[in-house]
């Protein structure tokens, strides 16, 4: 198999050369059902997440002690039942705030 096809097929467009939005770093629940997220680009943003608790496997997110074990995982996120989301959606859906400042 070809490197860029490699790549491709195990997702990592980074590497082959392809365009592909940032991932999800880091990840903090809000009281308020959304999340902030902070990208791998170093972008933060606020994900509103109400628009999905009232859809299948995403209900029990209504109790706040399962919404708030949301963590990053794999560049995505992941809720403690495995509930998660497409990160491009994260990304496109979230509205941005700003950029992460530098620890460095």
């Amino acid at each position: 198999m070809k490197q860029d096809a490699y790549y491709k097929f195990h997702g990592d467009y980074s590497k082959s050369g392809e365009f592909m939005n940032p991932r999800v770093k880091e990840v903090v629940p809000n009281n308020d059902f959304s999340i902030t997220i902070t990208f791998t680009n170093d972008e933060v943003g606020i994900f509103d997440v109400k628009p999905y608790l009232d859809t299948g496997i995403f209900k029990e997110l209504k109790d706040w002690n399962l919404f708030k074990t949301v963590k990053s995982f794999t560049g995505t996120i992941q809720w403690i039942h495995e509930q998660d989301l497409c990160p491009d959606t994260i990304y496109l859906e979230s509205k941005k705030i700003g950029k992460k400042k530098s620890t460095i």
